[in-house]
């Protein structure tokens, strides 16, 4: 009897579970497309003229595919320097910084430092100051040192390393087992070839989850430059797309300036479609516990 019941009640079971599942489907095929909408809009923008964009009829699609828009872009700017001086910025900085703030970590997590704690919470205290406060004094240091209109402000400060990249390194490094420090040491291992050899081998996860971050945060940065730069051979790129917007037909031609925005984000995607899995562990090791 029980058995009969048990089959009765099995379609039904069933049915509720591929109606929920085509629910959670549903729900989140339409977030992901509420996500996408923005970039679509802002992609197929590029390709109108400028009345079909202001108009206030929202029309998704252009009635006439105009591909000026990025020809003009290229006479505006030197877009190509742009994305030179951006990638040198990010270059330097990111491969010595990443390496400071990971030696740095490895020296608070796994060293017996005096005062280790004090130090610590000395450096992530500079957290809590922002850097509106610190604008004008640092502006001047660089401009009696006649830096200014150079790439050099924007690559001293991050050579000495990111204060959250480090915190994260600690926290990730506090994982690894004792152990495995001790036995190096024992196999006559100095402290720098244990970092080199077994920590940063060990903490590269977290080392691509934090680069991407970081090259993010360069690539997509704006008030820095703007401050430093006003050269336009020696912008990076975000300054250089808001001179296209400011300075092009009074900042009103937004299929110009969606143009110019498309162009600049390509690197974003890029990253992100072939680095995704990193973005995914950075959340799940974010929780690492030492």
């Amino acid at each position: 009897m029980k058995k009969q019941y048990a089959n009765e009640q099995n379609p039904v079971r069933k049915a509720w579970s591929i109606a929920s599942t085509v629910l959670i489907y549903v729900f989140l095929i339409s977030i992901a497309l509420i996500l996408i909408f923005p970039y679509v809009w802002m992609l197929l923008t590029s390709f109108k003229d400028d009345y079909e964009a202001m108009s206030l009829t929202l029309t998704l699609f252009p009635k006439e595919w105009i591909f000026s828009n990025y020809e003009e872009i290229w006479s505006i700017v030197p877009f190509l320097s742009g994305v030179w001086n951006t990638i040198k910025v990010e270059v330097s900085v990111i491969a010595i910084g990443t390496f400071v703030s990971a030696l740095a970590a490895f020296a608070f997590s796994k060293l017996h430092l005096p005062a280790r704690n004090f130090w610590l919470l000395f450096l992530m205290s500079g957290m809590m100051v922002p850097y509106a406060a610190l604008m004008m004094p640092q502006y001047r240091a660089f401009y009696e040192l006649k830096m200014t209109d150079t790439l050099l402000p924007l690559i001293l400060p991050g050579l000495f390393g990111n204060i959250s990249m480090m915190f994260f390194f600690i926290q990730y490094m506090k994982g690894i087992p004792n152990a495995i420090i001790e036995a190096a040491k024992i196999d006559g291992a100095g402290y720098m070839k244990i970092f080199t050899t077994i920590m940063l081998p060990m903490t590269k996860t977290a080392i691509a989850a934090q680069v991407i971050f970081w090259f993010t945060g360069i690539w997509n940065d704006y008030f820095a430059p703007a401050i430093y730069l006003k050269d336009q051979t020696k912008m990076t790129l975000q300054p250089m797309m808001a001179f296209i917007n400011s300075n092009n037909s009074g900042g009103t031609n937004l299929p110009l300036i969606m143009a110019g925005a498309v162009l600049s984000s390509l690197p974003m995607l890029i990253i992100y479609s072939t680095c995704q899995k990193f973005f995914v562990e950075s959340m799940a090791i974010s929780g690492v516990k030492g």
